[in-house]
Parts: C-alpha cells; sequence; structure tokens
C-alpha cells in the first residue's frame, strides 16, 4: 500500500511540474534558471604578466549560426571571491602603505580597491565555437558562444590571482560569472569547470627525494617528439616567491613559465621535458635567517630532482639546464654552487643569492656551470649592483663561461599595452623574467649574436 501511495504522489509531482513548465510557455515566459541547461567554463590564459581569464565558453541550448552571434546582446559581470582568509585589496593597500618593503610588490594587474573585486567584464568579441572554444567555420554553427574579453597588465577583473601581504603568496581567485543572453533572454551562471590552454599541457603530482623530509608539488611536461628514438633535455624552472605554497599549476601560471613547453621554446631543443617543483614556502627559507645563503630545501630538492630524471629514462642526463627567477633565482645559484658539474647550464634571472654570501670556494664551484643571468637595470626589489652584477665580473675575472643579458628596463613588446603617453607599458624592473620567456635574452659570443636557449642547447656535461 505504501509503494503505492508513493508511486501516485512522484506521478503527481511530476504531472504539477509539467502544468508549470507549459503555462510558463504560454504566456511565452523564459523557463526558470534551475531547469536551464545552459552554463559556461572560463578560459585561463598565461600572459606575461600572470593568469588571466580570457574568454568564458556559454553552453546556449540552442542552435546558433555563425554569423548570427552579436557581441553587444551579451553582457558579462564578474565576482572575484578571495581564498578564506585571504587581505582585501582595500586592506592591502594601506599595508603597503605603512610598509615600505610591502610598498614595492608590484603585481601587473594588481587589485587597488575593494571594488576590484566585482564589476562588468568588456567583452572584444563573441562567436559560435566548440566546447573548448576554438571558433566554428564560417557556414557552421553549433551550441556554443565564446565572448572574448578584455585583458591586460591593469585589468584586474581579469586577474586569475590575488597575492596575499600576509602570506607574501599568491592564492587562486574563483571568478563566478552570471552571462546574460539578451537574444534569448536568459542568464547563465553555472560555471562547468575552467579550461587552461597552456597549463593543460603539464601533469602535477607531488614528489619526494630518496629519504626526503620535504615533498614537492610539481608540474611537468613531456615533449611531443617523445617517440622519435632519442633522448631529450629536462629544464627545470623553480618559481618565483609569490608561488610556493601547495598548488602545483602555481609555478608555471605564476607568470607565463608554461611557455617552456611551447613551440617558440621548445624548437631549439628538438623538444624537452620541463619540471617545475614548488616550495611549500620559499627557497629563500633559509637554516636562520630568510635568503642566509642556504635553504632547507635544497638537498631534498635535488634528490627529488634525481629520482624524477631516474623515472623518465628519455631524459638526457648529459642536458640538464636549471633556471629560476628571484626567488628561484637563488635556489639555482644554490644548486650550481653544491652540486658542482651536475647540471649541463643554469640560467638564474633576477636571481636573489647576494655577492656578499659567495665565497671564493663558492665561486669556483659555481664557474663548473656555464650560466646566463638575465636581470634588468630598474630592478628595485634585488638591486643588480648587490647581486647578479658583482657576481658576473667575478666569474668572468676566473674565465666562467659566464653571460649576462642586462636590460635598461622591462616593457611590454607586444605593441598591446601602451602607457598614457603612448609609449610602451612598463612593467616593474624586477620582472626581466618576462625577457626569459619571450626568447629575448642574446649574447655576442665569438663575434655572432646568440639566443640563450640555442646557447643553453648546444651545452652538454
Amino acid at each position: 500500500m505504501k509503494r503505492k501511495i508513493l508511486r501516485h504522489m512522484q506521478k503527481m509531482s511530476r504531472v504539477a511540474l509539467l502544468g508549470v513548465l507549459a503555462a510558463a510557455i504560454s504566456v511565452g515566459g523564459s523557463l526558470p534558471t534551475a531547469f536551464a541547461a545552459t552554463s559556461y567554463e572560463t578560459v585561463t590564459e598565461t600572459f606575461d604578466w600572470g593568469p588571466s581569464v580570457s574568454k568564458v565558453v556559454v553552453d546556449v541550448d540552442r542552435d546558433v549560426k555563425a554569423g548570427d552571434v552579436d557581441a553587444s546582446k551579451f553582457r558579462a559581470h564578474v565576482k572575484r571571491v578571495l581564498a578564506e582568509g585571504a587581505m582585501t585589496p582595500q586592506a592591502a593597500v594601506a599595508a603597503k602603505a605603512k610598509d615600505a618593503g610591502a610598498g614595492h610588490v608590484v603585481l601587473g594587474a594588481e587589485a587597488k580597491s575593494d571594488k576590484d573585486l566585482e564589476g562588468d567584464r568588456t567583452i572584444t568579441a563573441a562567436y559560435v565555437s566548440d566546447a573548448q572554444g576554438n571558433k566554428v567555420a564560417d557556414g557552421q554553427s553549433g551550441h556554443y558562444v565564446t565572448l572574448e574579453m578584455k585583458v591586460g597588465p591593469q585589468e584586474t577583473l581579469g586577474a586569475a590571482l590575488n597575492f596575499d601581504l600576509r602570506s607574501f603568496l599568491n592564492n587562486w581567485v574563483r571568478s563566478e560569472y552570471t552571462i546574460t543572453d539578451e537574444a534569448a533572454n536568459a542568464v547563465i551562471d553555472n560555471c562547468k569547470g575552467d579550461i587552461r590552454p597552456q597549463a593543460d599541457k603539464f601533469t602535477y603530482g607531488v614528489g619526494t627525494g630518496k629519504e626526503a623530509r620535504l615533498s614537492f608539488p610539481y608540474a611537468s611536461y613531456e615533449p611531443e617528439s617523445l617517440n622519435d628514438g632519442s633522448k631529450h633535455p629536462l629544464i627545470i624552472w623553480l618559481h618565483g616567491m609569490g608561488e610556493g605554497g601547495n598548488s602545483p599549476s602555481l609555478p608555471i601560471m605564476g607568470n607565463k613559465a608554461t611557455q617552456f613547453a611551447d613551440a617558440s621554446i621548445q624548437k631549439h631543443f628538438g623538444g624537452a621535458y620541463v619540471l617545475a617543483p614548488q616550495a611549500r614556502t620559499y627557497w629563500m627559507h633559509g637554516y636562520k635567517t630568510f635568503a642566509d645563503g642556504t635553504s632547507i630545501y635544497s638537498k631534498d630538492l635535488m634528490a627529488f630532482i634525481k629520482n624524477y630524471v631516474a623515472a623518465h629514462p628519455g631524459i638526457d642526463e648529459n642536458r640538464i639546464y636549471v633556471g629560476g627567477d628571484s626567488n628561484g633565482g637563488y635556489m639555482t645559484m644554490l644548486l650550481v654552487r653544491d652540486n658542482p658539474g651536475y647540471f649541463a647550464a643554469a640560467f638564474p634571472t633576477c636571481e636573489g643569492l647576494k655577492d656578499s654570501l659567495i665565497s671564493n670556494k663558492d665561486l669556483k664551484n659555481i664557474a663548473q656551470t656555464p650560466i646566463w643571468f638575465t636581470a634588468a637595470k630598474t630592478d628595485t626589489v634585488l638591486p643588480p649592483k648587490d647581486y647578479v652584477v658583482p657576481t658576473f665580473a667575478r666569474l668572468q675575472k676566473i674565465g666562467a663561461d659566464a653571460h649576462f643579458s642586462f636590460f635598461d628596463k622591462v616593457v611590454d613588446e607586444t605593441g598591446l599595452y601602451k602607457k598614457a603617453d603612448g609609449t610602451p607599458y612598463e612593467y616593474a624592473g624586477h620582472w626581466s623574467w618576462i625577457y626569459v620567456y619571450n626568447d629575448r635574452c642574446e649574447d655576442t659570443i665569438n663575434g655572432k649574436t646568440v639566443k640563450l636557449f640555442d646557447w643553453m642547447a648546444a651545452q652538454h656535461r
């Protein structure tokens, strides 16, 4: 009897629901949001200034022809939700004003007030696409519409990260979009995920050394030419201070380290493995004080690197290269100092090992690894006069294979971003890693202009 009553109640509920839907349709109304099949996915790309949400791919749940999409009929409103406990932009600005050290932190698309956490994005284009956001050919149709949105180093609403001045680490922002489709009189706020076209080339994991005390989240990439029967070099990249923590996508997305898997760099090596380990705190976390010339991670990190190499027989052990920016440049210097001759080459950028901490014995160890430095004269975070400039001069004096790309300043070279006076947008001088990712580092060697990655690919242990 109870079963019959239950079945009868379920039947009546379905009838009632159909009645509600029929009533809505009969008066020309739209379906309630709760019953809509529409949804969206964000697309997060890495740029010179870091990761930004550049697109939303909307499943409009209706057939749309390629020529029928009108960008003016869509609106994209975003709410940027910070990680739990993170400092708000307003509090961060106040803290920077009070603390001279914190005032040096420049983050590109940096929120200046709490108003930068919510607002309407500028839609620059709209088109019918596949589920990944790829535009369909003329004459075709589909159920997805991709909205491209304005991005840039000062477009705060698109920024995918928030730098927390409490921890001096970046946190991912949860970007909640409300898409208004005026053509269909629909509101779409059901997020199905995030597409990361550059970072999705990588795999992620957590590794340790043989008897390591510490574990390392990491991102890794295997070359497309892996099955060509030959061995391939390994590029190790060590992240900056803001990319520490326990999110292995941060070391490659916190700035543009995803570029190491891009064809523009891979071509120099005929395909290369890429490994980007992550420190739980900072590589500069010394045994006594911050950046004291030691690191609690150095021995375990070296053990992890050796384990990774052993687990990937396709790696050419004679062509292992290590580099990093700032905090990662510091660790690069420690690794070549403490493991002389293991790496085929090193490429520290705006490196953070103060020259006064490098003894003559240390210098001789460092000199056993061919090395290429990169920095900018406008760097006020790690002033080159205290770090790379004297170290490079000392290496030259003892005949080391040392090179140095020393830029006047760090400016946008895409032509897309400009200052009010029309000149190229200028980034913080500490951001010289931009020139590394964009393959702009050169030196004159034996009368010829040589690029960093061509030089590096030629180095063998």
